[in-house]
């Protein structure tokens, strides 16, 4: 049995200690916001919170979790980054196809939690990680400098 929280909700599973944590998210908790892409740690569409740090959970065993904290793109709108965030991706139409929207919010919410002025660098470090097929990298980089206006102004 492996106890953690998810999005502020304590869970209990019973499932095999290797077994991904983006399945223990999917399939076991219906939180299909986290996508799959690469099973490889590679795209960064399965990006989620590990007690506030990002991680890829198609390569994050369920057993590393026990007794921690994880965020999905289905919470990440509990606090102000989150919402600052997601506002500035719908504000700039950030998303095409969407699909790794999901992994590049979570992203870009873990670099706005450590890094509250990012420049453009920092921005291009901190998302190297997440691939879009459709290419919003400007849209991603310009939502993200939104953002932190907006957590500025709030401040």
């Amino acid at each position: 049995m492996i106890e953690f929280e998810v999005n502020g909700v304590e869970q209990r599973l019973d499932l095999a200690p290797d077994t991904p944590l983006l399945w223990a998210l999917r399939d076991t908790l219906q939180l299909t916001g986290t996508k799959f892409g690469c099973g490889k740690a590679l795209c960064g569409a399965c990006t989620v919170h590990l007690d506030g740090s990002p991680v890829r959970a198609c390569m994050t065993p369920v057993s590393a979790v026990g007794g921690k904290r994880i965020t999905t793109i289905e919470g990440v709108d509990g606090g102000r980054v989150g919402r600052a965030v997601q506002a500035a991706w719908q504000r700039l139409d950030v998303a095409q196809c969407g699909y790794c929207q999901s992994g590049q919010v979570m992203s870009a919410v873990a670099l706005l939690s450590s890094n509250r002025d990012p420049s453009d660098a920092d921005i291009d470090a901190a998302m190297a990680g997440n691939i879009c097929r459709c290419a919003t990298y400007v849209r991603i980089r310009a939502a993200i400098h939104d953002a932190a206006e907006t957590l500025a102004r709030e401040a």
